[in-house]
């Protein structure tokens, strides 16, 4: 009975706990539950994945090599490359041009990755590969007979007394092969007094052929090295050039299995460090200042500092793609921009690449960035105008074509705004003209931009542009570029006009550079060869003689300065460089006198030789007594009682500068330039406030080309007024006066 009340208590017991603990239970046996499903259905996942991996890594690998009308993804770019082409046209937005136009570009370097990715696997199968390996004996023997020591090695031999020399291959090379060069090269190392240090070195990655190194020179007959070229060059293709897949693989076979094979000769480095677009360089001890190097991510340089273990170099590209010791190769040329008419309304960087979204740019020639200035015997003096279209220059600083004048001012006085009208006004003159854009804003390169384009000047202009978010390097080298394109133009016997705007920023992007690669700065924190660096820029202006072609390069630098402060380092530096400067005063700016010309410190060495005999007529006394009134105006300021000439003098020098005033992008012909001054220093406009002096000019030229034509053709000479003449214009401009 006792057994029987246990029990039953326990049940009981067991029964309360149960009731208790029922819902904690529950959550606890299905939380299990679910973490137990979840592992099955991971597990079941994992293997239809593993499953998914191994049917592809079999389709991989049972892959035919490139076959007809298989072209990884060319006929996918063409597409759609036609589809975007087709939507700009419709849409007619540049951003979105320029945005399709770098997708389009990484699109198809995509497509020439991958194919040259299946190029290599299928030439390094058979029966590719036993017809690479019959060429080695032939490569082999190219090798040898072009193989030489330079100067480096000779260096290298004087202080260590030993050329480490490297015959490297795909595949293990036959004895007789290995002897032959090891036995070639022993003996132009022994001609030199050195000893050879020599080994063999198998690299599949070669796919076949023969690599051979001594010391930093390479000489290379291997498949890699055809495959790399063939990278690079279908990488420069313009875009909407068709090309397949096969007609690659078929060109590569083919120069491959040629009877003459290519040995490509370059030299290879490391890189030591790179940081802020400065990278330095270990090795390559032949190369010269100025010259090109191309790193392995396929970003290029130019060297800017040789020093005795090191090597510095500008990057061009994005240098956080290179990376410390990677390898850097010779390009084997000095940094040069492609050239030619074909550069004519476009819109490109330092290098020469287009920015515009317009496509690709196909030229002829090249020429080097860094160029020797025209000899004195090959130059001849300035005598031919360059006319701005603007009264206050044409008439007291007049320009002539192979002159460099100086554009110096504040910010916004107006300096950019004289050489767009300068641009504006070069249209039917046979005149060139390319503009450097330094440090400015993309906004104002784009409106720059547009209004040419609305005054017909951007079919013959080159915009040359780096602007402010581009790095040191490229704004350090624009200028250069810039004056590469127009000395194309110059020894072509055409004339051509080249503006940099501004030298302020360049000599900045200069200071920079010059700090990264530890040169000693100088005055004022600049380097003390910045003189040397816009000197050897602004000589490449001239005038050339007609024995040496007759062309002509003028140059229109801009400067910025500080408070109208010209005396500061850079504006002083290129003040004695030029032949000249126009000064914008911030002063006359602010007063409304545009442009802002300060007549007293604005000057032109060339003077009156570069203008018509018209002009130098009319404007002889104009900066006398320009230069009277601004010392009358100041004294007036002052003083309180003027007498009756001076008054005289203070009201006509009014009528003057009024006159002068002109509206942007409204230049004019150099006739009525010349008439108006005329009229106005004639007395005929004393009767004009300064406020109505745009209305008698708009009407002095409209009435001389309706009613005074045979005066206007005579203008249109520019030859200077007799007596007889004179008192015709005279007459006619009385007229007017009486019509009016």
């Amino acid at each position: 009975m006792q057994i029987i009340y246990s029990i039953a208590n326990l049940l009981i017991l067991g029964l309360i706990v149960f009731f208790l603990f029922k819902k904690s239970l529950k959550q606890k046996f299905s939380s299990r539950r679910e973490k137990i499903n979840a592992d099955l259905d991971f597990a079941e996942n994992l293997s239809a994945e593993n499953a998914k991996r191994k049917t592809e890594a079999e389709t991989i690998k049972n892959e035919p090599a490139p076959a007809q009308n298989d072209d990884d993804g060319l006929s996918l770019l063409r597409q759609k490359y036609d589809e975007k082409t087709a939507a700009l046209k419709k849409s007619g937005e540049r951003e979105i041009e320029n945005v399709t136009h770098e997708e389009m570009m990484n699109l198809r370097n995509t497509a020439v990755d991958k194919l040259c990715e299946r190029l290599k696997s299928h030439l390094a199968k058979e029966p590719a590969a036993s017809k690479i390996r019959e060429k080695e004996k032939v490569i082999a023997k190219k090798i040898l007979e072009t193989i030489a020591l330079t100067p480096g090695d000779m260096c290298y031999l004087m202080t260590h007394k030993v050329l480490y020399v490297t015959l490297a291959s795909a595949h293990p090379l036959s004895e007789e092969i290995i002897n032959s060069v090891k036995a070639e090269t022993e003996k132009i190392i022994e001609k030199a007094e050195g000893e050879i240090s020599f080994r063999v070195q198998v690299n599949p990655e070669l796919i076949g052929g023969l690599r051979l190194r001594i010391g930093d020179t390479i000489y290379d007959g291997t498949v890699f090295n055809r495959l790399y070229h063939l990278n690079r060059d279908l990488k420069k293709r313009p875009l909407d050039d068709v090309f397949t897949a096969d007609d690659v693989c078929r060109d590569i076979l083919e120069g491959i299995n040629s009877s003459v094979p290519q040995i490509d000769v370059f030299q290879k480095g490391t890189v030591i460090s790179v940081s802020d677009g400065i990278c330095w360089i270990n090795g390559v001890a032949d190369i010269t200042y100025g010259e090109v190097v191309e790193f392995e991510c396929g970003e290029r340089g130019m060297i800017l500092d040789i020093e005795e273990d090191k090597i510095g170099c500008v990057v061009f590209g994005k240098y956080e793609n290179i990376e410390s010791g990677s390898k850097v190769r010779r390009v084997g040329r000095i940094a040069s921009v492609p050239v030619g008419n074909e550069l004519l309304g476009r819109t490109v960087d330092p290098l020469g690449r287009p920015i515009d979204g317009k496509g690709a740019i196909k030229t002829k020639e090249h020429r080097p960035i860094e160029n020797n200035a025209p000899a004195i015997l090959d130059r001849q003096s300035v005598s031919v105008p360059l006319h701005t279209g603007l009264k206050v220059i044409d008439a007291l600083v007049p320009i002539g074509r192979g002159q460099r004048e100086l554009i110096i001012g504040d910010r916004q006085t107006g300096k950019s705004a004289i050489v767009i009208d300068t641009i504006i006004n070069q249209k039917g003159k046979g005149v060139y003209c390319i503009y450097v854009a330094i440090g400015q804003k993309e906004s104002f390169v784009t409106e720059l931009r547009n209004k040419l384009s609305e005054n017909g000047a951007l079919d013959y202009t080159i915009i040359v542009c780096a602007t402010a978010s581009s790095s040191a390097s490229m704004q350090y080298i624009a200028p250069f570029a810039g004056a590469a394109m127009s000395e194309y133009f110059m020894y072509s016997g055409k004339d051509c006009l080249i503006i940099y705007d501004d030298l302020s920023k360049h000599a900045v992007a200069y200071r920079e550079l010059s700090l990264l690669l530890h040169r000693p700065s100088g005055r004022e924190a600049y380097p003390g060869d910045v003189f040397y660096l816009h000197s050897r820029l602004l000589e490449r202006a001239a005038c050339l003689s007609k024995k040496s072609g007759g062309g002509s390069v003028t140059a229109m630098p801009v400067i910025e300065t500080l408070a109208d402060d010209i005396s500061s380092y850079i504006p002083t530096n290129v003040i004695s460089i030029t032949d000249g400067q126009i000064f914008l005063e911030s002063e006359l700016f602010n007063e409304g006198q545009r442009p802002a010309v300060n007549v007293g410190l604005s000057v032109s060495r060339v003077g009156s030789k570069a203008q018509t005999p018209l002009m130098k007529q009319v404007s002889a006394s104009l900066r006398m007594r320009l230069a009277q009134y601004r010392e009358l105006a100041a004294f007036a300021q002052i003083g309180s009682d003027l007498d009756e000439s001076t008054k005289a003098v203070l009201k006509a020098g009014e009528k003057m500068m009024a006159a002068l005033r002109q509206k942007r992008y409204a230049p004019l012909p150099d006739w009525q330039q010349a008439l108006l001054l005329f009229a106005v220093s004639e007395g005929f406009a004393e009767d004009i406030s300064p406020k109505d002096m745009e209305s008698f000019e708009q009407r002095l030229y409209s009435y001389f080309e309706e009613k005074q034509k045979d005066i206007k053709a005579k203008l249109e000479t520019g030859e200077k007024m007799d007596e007889h003449f004179k008192a015709e214009v005279k007459a006619a401009i009385s007229s007017f006066k009486e019509e009016m």
